[in-house]
């Protein structure tokens, strides 16, 4: 029995098709990685209100909210661009790959402080975006997490992000590693970042000994970052469309399969658990 994945994979030349035919498996499932942005927690607010309220805090004039915004997207593509995975390629230390990305955010928005000003601003981002304060975890995420760890399915965090995910952030937020996560794979703690498939074979790696990419499944929200490499390395994949963005729309007309929260995730897993059990040879 052939299952076929239509995968609609970004290329530097623009949008193409790239058909992939995948055998349904013979064994069960045994690891699930996620995402964490957009998939296990989002931003409360505009990312551009904590920067301007920083200013503000610290008796500062501060630009228009969504100038502040449109200059931190410009400013990160900038920095990610120069030193990848938060400086960690280029030995940049994270706060310092911060502190210049916030700066040139601010730059861009229009203003351009001080080294004492702009130091009494930074240090507030800064600190503001190592909590959970400017985060909220998704409903369904943790009693998900939970149930797939409870199937004895091992579970990864797979993330481009920095060790304060790990160390800092999704501990305040209660996804803890040893009670919602078995392990983590993330960008600025190993130099590579998706959709570059080496970072989905070092979460293969961590997961356990001899596990292959048809036995694992990676969830997350972005087609080219997370649904295209899984699949293309054989994963399984789901493309999570939480906001009914235009792209997940477009993915799913093509035969890409998308889901609308981590529900139907489970559905999915429970799916694929009575497909491998039906494809075990009959002893």
């Amino acid at each position: 029995m052939v299952r076929k994945s239509i995968i609609h994979a970004a290329t530097s030349g623009g949008h193409a098709l790239l058909k992939q035919a995948v055998r349904a498996p013979t064994q069960p499932l045994k690891c699930v990685t996620v995402d964490v942005t957009g998939t296990l927690m989002g931003y409360k607010g505009a990312l551009g209100d904590y920067y301007c309220m920083a200013a503000k805090r610290a008796g500062l004039p501060c630009p228009d909210y969504e100038r502040m915004h449109q200059g931190f997207k410009v400013a990160y593509k900038e920095m990610d661009q120069m030193y990848p995975c938060f400086g960690k390629i280029h030995n940049v230390p994270n706060q310092e790959w911060w502190r210049e990305c916030v700066r040139k955010a601010f730059c861009e928005a229009g203003y351009d402080y001080t080294d004492k000003e702009f130091d009494a601003v930074f240090l507030r981002i800064y600190g503001i975006f190592g909590s959970s304060a400017p985060y909220e975890v998704y409903d369904d995420v943790i009693p998900f997490l939970r149930w797939v760890r409870a199937q004895g399915i091992v579970v990864g965090v797979l993330s481009n992000a920095s060790y304060r995910y790990r160390d800092d952030i999704l501990p305040q937020l209660g996804i803890k590693q040893g009670e919602e996560w078995d392990f983590g794979v993330f960008s600025g703690i190993e130099g590579v970042e998706k959709p570059n498939p080496e970072i989905f074979k070092i979460a293969l790696s961590r997961a356990g000994s001899n596990i292959i990419p048809e036995q694992a499944l990676h969830i997350g929200d972005s087609l080219r970052k997370d649904f295209v490499p899984a699949a293309t390395l054989g994963m399984h994949a789901l493309l999570l469309n939480r906001f009914d963005s235009k792209e997940a729309r477009a993915a799913k007309e093509t035969g890409v399969p998308v889901v609308t929260d981590l529900r139907q995730c489970q559905d999915y897993i429970v799916a694929l658990r009575e497909e491998s059990k039906a494809s075990q040879p009959i002893s």
